[in-house]
């Protein structure tokens, strides 16, 4: 019967073909959606990622995400050390600055200034230099992609060395870091956090997070609530912060309803095509399944026979379409619009229950179709 069921379908290459077509585009729309979806949302807390050493970040109660600042007083960084259980703390400035190349060129960028004696919060792979890098005096360093941004021409490792200007104060690029590409397009560019004093307009506060490393054994939930409780200030877990810039962007724009039409909109190509490609495929052999059962087959058996022939279809879609969206990320992986993006395991689990959905909702109609035939059919003109 096996046998049977596979020549029934591969017989008829055009109806098998629209039936694999089906399945592999709604299997590719879907999965490359949801995989550029996640990286999107995942560019929105790199820059809380990239931060390892940092058990908690610290700011002013009304920061809700990563890129909205409200500067502290310097002497929140005390008062943050002092608290029981802080094993260490450090500034992080966080700012837009205007940079100007010697050639007249004016690009804004995101300016990272990190503690001048244990530089945390900087860059920890780098294209050219090493962390040393920031100690060089006037020393700039730039993001791969923000390099690239700025000098679109040429490898950006070349740039080191070059000096340039950020609000009438001379810099020089010191290094290169392949840091993560965050989700505002703006070129980072890190210095030591007292350079950032300097480079930056005068203003009464310019703190704008503190970070915070956990003595062993204590726990970071408990510390964080401990220094919001001791201080006033916001303190969160780096994977709560991360959490609420996600949530941010999940809540106040459109880009989970954007992608969630586009998947939507696979979903039910896919789900259409396939159900009527399948039902008419069963139409077609309508006698011949009545053939079947006039020697003697059962419905039990049809059933494993569409069931067989549905499977086929779904895992050659499926293996179509999964290969169609991981070659896509591979093509794309070196370009700076889609850095870093990849295809996760779970979409591929995910994105396999919805195409068997389709097969299943797919198979359904069709088998009941097959149950009311009736085996005299053979015999009718």
């Amino acid at each position: 019967m096996r046998s049977v069921a596979l020549k029934m379908l591969l017989g008829d290459s055009a109806k098998y073909l629209a039936l694999v077509f089906g399945v592999a585009f709604a299997t590719l729309l879907m999965s490359q959606q949801v995989s550029i979806f996640i990286g999107l949302m995942t560019r929105t807390a790199n820059q809380v990622l990239d931060v390892r050493e940092a058990d908690i970040w610290v700011m002013d109660p009304r920061v809700r995400y990563v890129d909205e600042v409200e500067p502290l007083p310097d002497a929140a960084l005390a008062r943050v050390r002092s608290v029981e259980g802080v094993e260490w703390a450090a500034p992080l400035f966080k700012g837009l600055a205007i940079f100007r190349t010697r050639d007249g060129l004016i690009n804004q960028v995101s300016l990272v200034g990190v503690d001048d004696e244990t530089l945390v919060g900087a860059p920890r792979e780098w294209l050219s230099g090493d962390l040393e890098s920031l100690r060089t005096p006037g020393g700039i360093v730039f993001d791969k992609e923000g390099a690239q941004l700025i000098w679109p021409e040429g490898d950006p490792v070349d740039r080191v060395g070059l000096e340039a200007e950020i609000n009438d104060r001379r810099v020089v690029v010191s290094g290169i870091a392949d840091a993560s590409p965050p989700f505002i397009t703006f070129p980072i560019a890190y210095v030591r956090y007292s350079e950032a004093m300097k480079l930056t307009p005068p203003q009464r506060n310019k703190l704008s997070f503190v970070l915070v490393r956990a003595r062993d054994g204590e726990d970071p939930k408990a510390l964080a609530q401990r220094i919001a409780a001791q201080t006033g200030l916001q303190a969160l877990t780096w994977d709560q912060f991360a959490w609420r810039s996600v949530q941010y962007y999940l809540t106040r724009t459109g880009i989970p309803v954007n992608f969630g039409i586009t998947v939507l909109l696979g979903f039910i190509v896919g789900a259409a095509v396939t159900a009527q490609t399948f039902y008419l495929f069963v139409i077609e052999n309508l006698r011949q399944f009545g053939a079947l059962k006039a020697i003697g087959a059962t419905n039990r058996q049809i059933t494993g026979m569409v069931l067989l022939q549905a499977a086929v279809v779904g895992v050659m879609g499926y293996a179509l379409g999964m290969g169609g969206a991981a070659a896509f990320f591979t093509f794309v992986r070196g370009g700076a619009a889609l850095e870093d993006f990849y295809l996760p395991w779970q979409v591929l689990v995910g994105t396999g229950v919805v195409v068997f959905l389709i097969i299943l909702v797919s198979v359904l109609g069709s088998l009941l179709k097959v149950f009311r035939v009736d085996p005299a059919i053979v015999f009718r003109g």
